[in-house]
C-alpha cells in the first residue's frame, strides 16, 4: 500500500467496540470485496470492504474476519483468515500478509489460511447461535451485483437453517459515525494532501486549459502525496456543466469569464476527504459573481456554526433551506410570492439549491453514520452548500469538512485551503 501502515491499535478499539454490542452467543462475519472482471484477464483495482478494513486493517482480497466473544476457546475470539502466500504470488503479483504481517497489521493474533475457513467455521458453529450478516444498508446504497458477502450468507443460510439471523449494519451506523482520534488524523492527511492540488491548480487554470488538464494536475499532486487518487469520481465542471451536479467528463474548454466548480479531493489509507471550490478561470471574480460566491460562503458558514452536539440532521437540513432561502431573496433569484406560494415538500429555494448540505465522511465518502438521533462529538460531516443557476451559466458550490466537537463550533479539517474571495484572486495572480 502507499500509506503509511496504521497502528493497529484503532483497529483492536473498532473491535471492541463491535463486539461489546454483539448479542450472548453470537458470531459476526466479514467478507473482502470481490476482484471485479473489466474483461480478458483484466480486473478493476481492488478496493477492500470498508467494515473488513475498519474492523481488521486488513486490505487485501480473499480475506475474512470473524468475531466471536463468548467462543469457547479465547483464540477464537478474533479470527482472521486470509490468502495463502507462495513464491508464485510473490513473483507475479508481488507481497501479500503473511500470518506474521497480518498480526501486526490487524492486533488479531489468531491468523488462519483461507483453505481452512470451512472446517473452522463448521467448528464454531456448533458454539454458535446467532450470525450476524454483513448487509449494505446505507441509505443512498443501490448495488445491483451479488457480492462476496452475498454469496456467503446464501450459503450460510443453507448449512446451517437451525440458526438466528442478525444484522451488522445497525452496529457500525452507530460506531463507524463517531470517528476515532486516529481516524481524524488520517483524514486530515487526506485533506492535506487535498490542498496541495487546490493550491498547484491555482496557479495553473487560466482561459483554454481543459478541464481534463485540470484533472491530470491533481492526481499527479495527489499520487505523489501517497494518495492511491481521487476518493470519488473528480467533477471539473466550467461553465453551465456546474449546472450538472454530477458532471464527470471533464472534456471541455475552461473559457474567460466562465466560473469552474471541482468537486474534488483525495483518499489517504481508504479514508476520503471531499472538498468544493469554485473559481473564476480568469483569475478575477465578475461582481456578479462574487455577490453570488459570498451568498454560498455566508450559507456554509452559517451552516457550519450549526454542527454541534444534539442537531438533529433532519432539522439542520430545514434551517439551511431558511438561510439559503434569505440569500436568493437578496441575489434577486426569488421573489416573496415565491416563498409565500411554495410547495412545502419542495420549497421555493430547491430551484436553485436542490441537494442536501452534509453527510458524514469517512470510510466512504458518503459514510456510515446515525441520521435519525442527536449528533454527538467526533461525528465528520461535509458543508456543502450551492447556487445554481443555468441562466446566467454559473453554479457555485463550497464544501469543507468538518468535526463536531464537545463545546463550540466545528473543527475545519480544510481550514487551511484558500477559499475567500480575495485570496483565491491573489494566488490566482501572483505571477501577473
Amino acid at each position: 500500500m502507499k500509506y503509511q501502515q496504521i497502528d493497529n491499535n484503532l483497529f483492536v478499539k473498532n473491535r471492541k467496540k463491535f463486539m461489546a454490542r454483539m448479542k450472548p452467543k453470537s458470531i459476526a462475519v466479514f467478507n473482502s470485496n470481490d476482484l471485479y472482471p473489466m474483461g480478458a484477464d483484466s480486473t478493476m483495482p481492488f478496493e477492500q470492504n470498508r467494515d473488513l478494513f475498519y474492523l481488521s486493517g486488513a486490505d487485501q482480497e480473499e480475506t475474512i474476519l470473524l468475531l466471536f466473544p463468548d467462543a469457547h476457546e479465547k483464540k477464537h475470539r478474533e479470527v482472521l483468515f486470509v490468502r495463502e502466500t507462495n513464491a508464485h504470488i510473490a513473483v507475479w503479483e508481488g507481497e501479500k500478509l503473511t500470518k506474521e504481517k497480518a498480526t501486526e497489521v490487524s492486533g488479531i493474533e489468531t491468523i488462519y489460511w483461507l483453505t481452512d475457513f470451512d472446517k473452522i467455521f463448521y467448528d464454531l458453529m456448533t458454539e454458535v447461535e446467532t450470525v450476524y450478516f454483513n448487509t449494505n444498508e446505507h441509505y443512498r446504497q443501490a448495488v445491483e451485483t451479488q457480492t462476496r458477502e452475498d454469496r456467503f450468507i446464501l450459503k450460510c443460510k443453507q448449512d446451517y437453517p437451525a440458526h438466528l439471523w442478525a444484522k451488522s449494519s445497525p452496529i457500525l451506523q452507530e460506531i463507524r459515525g463517531v470517528k476515532e482520534p486516529e481516524e481524524i488524523a488520517i483524514m486530515q492527511t487526506a485533506c492535506n494532501i487535498t490542498e496541495k492540488g487546490f493550491r498547484r491548480l491555482l496557479g495553473f487554470v487560466k482561459p483554454g486549459v481543459m478541464e481534463y488538464e485540470i484533472e491530470a494536475e491533481l492526481l499527479h499532486e495527489f499520487i505523489r502525496n501517497r494518495s492511491k487518487g481521487f476518493a470519488y469520481t473528480p467533477i471539473i465542471a466550467s461553465g453551465n456543466n456546474a449546472n450538472v451536479l454530477h458532471y464527470i467528463e471533464n472534456n471541455r474548454e475552461c473559457k474567460d469569464g466562465d466560473m469552474l466548480l471541482m468537486d474534488v479531493a483525495a483518499e489517504y489509507a481508504n479514508y476520503s476527504s471531499d472538498l468544493t471550490r469554485t473559481i473564476p478561470v480568469n483569475g478575477r471574480f465578475t461582481p456578479r459573481q462574487k455577490a453570488v460566491y459570498e451568498a454560498v460562503l455566508r450559507v456554509k458558514n452559517d451552516a457550519t456554526a450549526m454542527l454541534v452536539p444534539g442537531t438533529m440532521w433532519g432539522e439542520y437540513h430545514k434551517e439551511v433551506g431558511k438561510l439559503m432561502t434569505s440569500e436568493l431573496l437578496g441575489l434577486g433569484l426569488l421573489d416573496k410570492a415565491d416563498v409565500q406560494n411554495e410547495d412545502k415538500d419542495w420549497p421555493a429555494y430547491k430551484k436553485y439549491f436542490m441537494h442536501g448540505t452534509s453527510h458524514h465522511i469517512g470510510l466512504n465518502t458518503h459514510d456510515y453514520g446515525a441520521l435519525k438521533t442527536p449528533m454527538v462529538a467526533n461525528m465528520v460531516y461535509t458543508v456543502e452548500p450551492g447556487i445554481y443557476i443555468p441562466e446566467e451559466n454559473m453554479g457555485i458550490r463550497l464544501e469543507d469538512d468538518v468535526v463536531i466537537q464537545e463545546k463550540g463550533a466545528p473543527f475545519n479539517l480544510m481550514a487551511n485551503i484558500p477559499i475567500e474571495v480575495e485570496e483565491i484572486e491573489e494566488l490566482m495572480n501572483v505571477n501577473s
